[in-house]
C-alpha cells in the first residue's frame, strides 16, 4: 500500500484537522530527506555521467568518422583511456566512474580497430579480449558498476563464440553439444566468480551475479528449446535442463541464496519443462484435450515453483 495514501485515509477516517494531519505526515517522514540520499545521489550521478561520457565518446567518433583521420581517432580513444586510468589512480574518490569510462573506452578502441583493419577475426574475439583487458579494472574497482557491464561483455563473447563454432548458424545440432555446454559453462563460471563465496577477492555485489544468471538462463533456455523442437530430440535439451536444475539447487543454499537469481533460473527451468511437456503431448495427434492438459500442468508447475520460492524466502528471512 502507498504510505502517503494510507496517511490520508487515516486522517480522513479519524477526522483530523490540518494541524494534526501535518503532525501525522511529519511522523510518517514525508518532510525528511530519504535515508542515505546524500550518499547515493552523488555516486549515482557520477556513474551515470561516466556511462554517458564513455558512450558519447564512441558515438562522437562514429559521427565524425570523415573529419578525424585514422591516427586522430586512435589517439583520441587511447588518450581517453589513459586519462581515465591515471585519474582513477590519482583521485581515489572518483575511481569507480573513471574506471567505467576506461572500460567503455576499451570497447570503443576495439570496435574502431575492427572497423579500420579487416583482420578477419570473428566478433567474439574482440569481445573476449575486451573482457580480458577490462578484468584488472574490475578487480581494482571492486564494484558492480564495472562487474555488471563486464558480465554483459563476457556473455556476448560466449554467445558469439558458440555461433562461430557452430558454423555461423543458430540451428541446433546434437553434434555441437560440447560447443554449447562450453559456452554455457563460461557464463555460469563467471556467475560463480560473482557469488558471495568469492566476494572477498572480487568485491562484486548482487547485480553482476543477477545479470549473469539472467543472461546464462537466456542462453541455455534458448538453445535447449531450439534443440527440443528440432527434428530429433537432441541432448542439448537434457544438458540445459540439468544445468538449470543444478543452478536452482545451488541458489537455494544458504550461502548462495538470491531470490532474484533463483526466480530467473526457475523461470528458465519451467520453460524447458513446459516445452518438454508440449512436445510429449502435442507431437502426435493431440487435440484440444491435450492442449488443455498442457495448460493445466503448466499452471500447476508454476504454482509449485512460486510456492517453493516463497517458502525459501520466508525461511531465509526468519
Amino acid at each position: 500500500m502507498d504510505l502517503r495514501l494510507a496517511v490520508y485515509q487515516l486522517a480522513s477516517s479519524n477526522g483530523l484537522d490540518a494541524q494534526k494531519t501535518g503532525q501525522l505526515q511529519e511522523l510518517a517522514g514525508f518532510q525528511r530527506e530519504p535515508s542515505r540520499l546524500s550518499y547515493w545521489l552523488p555516486r549515482g550521478v557520477a556513474v551515470l555521467g561516466a556511462a554517458l561520457l564513455g558512450l558519447g565518446l564512441i558515438f562522437w567518433v562514429a559521427a565524425n568518422w570523415e573529419e578525424l583521420g585514422r591516427m586522430g581517432r586512435f589517439a583520441l580513444l587511447q588518450a581517453v583511456f589513459l586519462a581515465a586510468s591515471l585519474g582513477a589512480f590519482f583521485a581515489p574518490k572518483a575511481r569507480i566512474p573513471l574506471l567505467l569510462v576506461a572500460l567503455l573506452a576499451i570497447g570503443g578502441l576495439f570496435a574502431y580497430f575492427g572497423q579500420t583493419y579487416q583482420t578477419g577475426a570473428d566478433p567474439w574475439q574482440l569481445f573476449a579480449v575486451w573482457a580480458v583487458l577490462a578484468l584488472p579494472l574490475c578487480l581494482v574497482a571492486r564494484s558492480d558498476v564495472l562487474w555488471t557491464p563486464w558480465m554483459l561483455v563476457l556473455a556476448t563473447a560466449a554467445a558469439l563464440w558458440m555461433q562461430a563454432q557452430a558454423g555461423h548458424r543458430w540451428r541446433i545440432d546434437s553434434a555441437d553439444l560440447g560447443i554449447f555446454v562450453t559456452g554455457w559453462l563460461v557464463v555460469l563460471l563467471a556467475c560463480a566468480a560473482m557469488s558471495p563465496l568469492l566476494v572477498r577477492w572480487t568485491g562484486a555485489g548482487p547485480w553482476a551475479l543477477r545479470l549473469g544468471l539472467v543472461l546464462a538462463t537466456i542462453l541455455i533456455t534458448g538453445t535447449a528449446i531450439s534443440a527440443l523442437f528440432s527434428n530429433d530430440l537432441g541432448s542439448p535439451y537434457w544438458a540445459g535442463l540439468g544445468l538449470l536444475a543444478v543452478a536452482c539447487a545451488l541458489l537455494t543454499t544458504q550461502q548462495l541464496f538470491d531470490v532474484f537469481g533463483l526466480s530467473a533460473v526457475a523461470l528458465g527451468l519451467n520453460t524447458l519443462l513446459v516445452g518438454g511437456l508440449a512436445r510429449a503431448l502435442l507431437s502426435g495427434s493431440g487435440g484440444i484435450g491435450n492442449l488443455a492438459m498442457l495448460g493445466l500442468l503448466a499452471a500447476i508447475l508454476l504454482a509449485i515453483t512460486v510456492q517453493a520460492i516463497l517458502w525459501r524466502t520466508r525461511r531465509e528471512a526468519a
